[in-house]
């Protein structure tokens, strides 16, 4: 929680991080509007790069060099997105990226 001086900077606070969660909950709860939302989905659910490459294999698709998509090609498309990624998501993924790095493995 991030300091306040009264109760009022606190409730402040405290209502921007409701409005905050509850636009990251839609975004999640909307249906990927592209194969690359929907890798993102995937990483999103899975936390894990690896698990991510192998569902994006299991549907037969390769990276734009035209070998099969890697772990790296995960965290490329994440760091450096796509236009057709929409960037609610792409935020809600480097949070992701982000706890995992601090924390290890988040779940």
């Amino acid at each position: 929680m991030k300091p306040y001086s009264d109760i009022a900077e606190l409730v402040e606070t405290l209502e921007s991080e409701i409005q905050s969660l509850t636009e990251q909950i839609t975004t999640l709860k909307k249906e990927p509007q592209s194969l690359n939302e929907q890798i993102i989905f995937k990483y999103i659910d899975t936390g894990s790069t690896g698990k991510t490459k192998d569902f994006v294999r299991s549907l037969g698709i390769k990276s734009e060099r035209g070998s099969l998509f890697s772990s790296g090609d995960v965290s490329k498309l994440i760091k450096d997105a796509a236009d057709d990624i929409s960037p609610e998501l792409l935020a809600i993924a480097r949070k992701v990226v982000s706890m995992k790095n601090k924390n290890g493995k988040y779940r």
